[in-house]
């Protein structure tokens, strides 16, 4: 499986005896930490959790899952949102969300399960009155806190595939580099379209959310190989590369414009000549090459660990096999 499905405590008995229970004395959550200035030093400082190395939630903060999610070295994500009080999430555009002054977005990235699961980084987004910030908070070998990491740092970590990585926290500056609009920061996950739609009416039904929207093309689940491989591939280029290569994206200098939302081929890479690949296009003439995944400048980038040709360039040290099989047999069949 890409992620293990979220697993939460309910009560003081599902985390067993009297000592769990007053470990469960529920948080509130700090509004003044998500909008004030300055960066909270640990992650407890927020409140997010009642039991934060359980991952169990503060009431208020609500879990989540992506249909297709972002590939971080098969590392597991959990994912939480938080919308004070009174506000409410704003439908905007066909399956995109519009979060209120004062919402977090919060991801545990771990590796391993049950009693052998680490805990590695828990990255805040956090909305205040000037726009996003993004915060990375690094976990200590103890498992019982995670401190702010604005320099990122660098993990020993055995993959679920069995490789060994120095997996990367990025940065403060990497943070932005990926969340990055038109130089300002933005949430790049949780879009209606990539939400299952019981969320979404939950979210509406509790006040969270003005209105469940209207969907047009929802994004396909990605264990779901029934729905077909241009799909799957078209929602796993939006999650993993279309924050960059968008207009406005951080490549959009590329001309690639590989959204879920963009239909024209050509914006996609079909038979598209490179305009800044540099030695990245591998000697290649185009992104996608109709029938011939070996000649895809795409398909090549993508199986790459080499600094100056491997796409994405942040937040990954290994190959997703998966998904490069996937985008191969995606373009053997656009030749069909």
């Amino acid at each position: 499986m890409r992620f293990a499905a979220l697993m939460l405590a309910g009560s003081a008995v599902a985390l067993g005896g009297a000592m769990a229970e007053a470990r469960l004395v529920a948080p509130e959550v700090s509004d003044n930490a998500i909008t004030d200035d300055g960066f909270p030093r640990t992650l407890e400082e927020f409140g997010f959790f009642i039991h934060a190395d359980a991952q169990v939630p503060s009431p208020g903060v609500i879990p989540y899952e992506l249909n297709t999610p972002l590939y971080s070295d098969g590392a597991d994500k959990l994912r939480f949102l938080y919308v004070p009080d009174g506000a409410v999430i704003e439908p905007s555009g066909d399956g995109l969300l519009q979060f209120p002054v004062g919402s977090a977005i919060i991801k545990t990235f771990a590796f391993g399960e049950g009693e052998d699961r680490t805990l590695i980084e828990t990255r805040v987004l956090l909305n205040r009155a000037d726009g996003w910030v993004a915060l990375p908070y690094r976990w200590n070998d103890e498992q019982t806190e995670a401190r702010l990491a604005l320099a990122g740092g660098r993990i020993p970590i055995t993959t679920p595939g069995g490789e060994e990585i120095s997996y990367r926290i990025p940065n403060k500056n990497q943070c932005k580099a990926c969340h990055s609009l038109d130089d300002a920061v933005i949430p790049i996950g949780p879009k209606a379209r990539n939400l299952a739609p019981e969320l979404l009416e939950q979210l509406a039904a509790s006040g969270k959310l003005d209105r469940a929207p209207t969907v047009a093309k929802a994004m396909p689940r990605w264990s779901d190989a029934s729905v077909g491989k241009e799909p799957l591939a078209r929602a796993y280029l939006d999650v993993n590369c279309a924050h960059c290569h968008r207009p406005g994206g951080g490549a959009s200098n590329s001309g690639l414009d590989l959204r879920w939302e963009q239909d024209a081929p050509f914006a996609l890479g079909v038979n598209k000549p490179p305009v800044a690949a540099g030695r990245g296009a591998g000697g290649l003439l185009v992104s996608i090459e109709p029938g011939d995944p070996d000649a895809s400048i795409l398909v090549h980038r993508m199986n790459s660990n080499e600094p100056g040709v491997a796409m994405p360039e942040l937040g990954r040290s290994t190959i997703d096999e998966e998904a490069v099989a996937l985008m191969r047999d995606w373009i053997a069949e656009m030749g069909s």
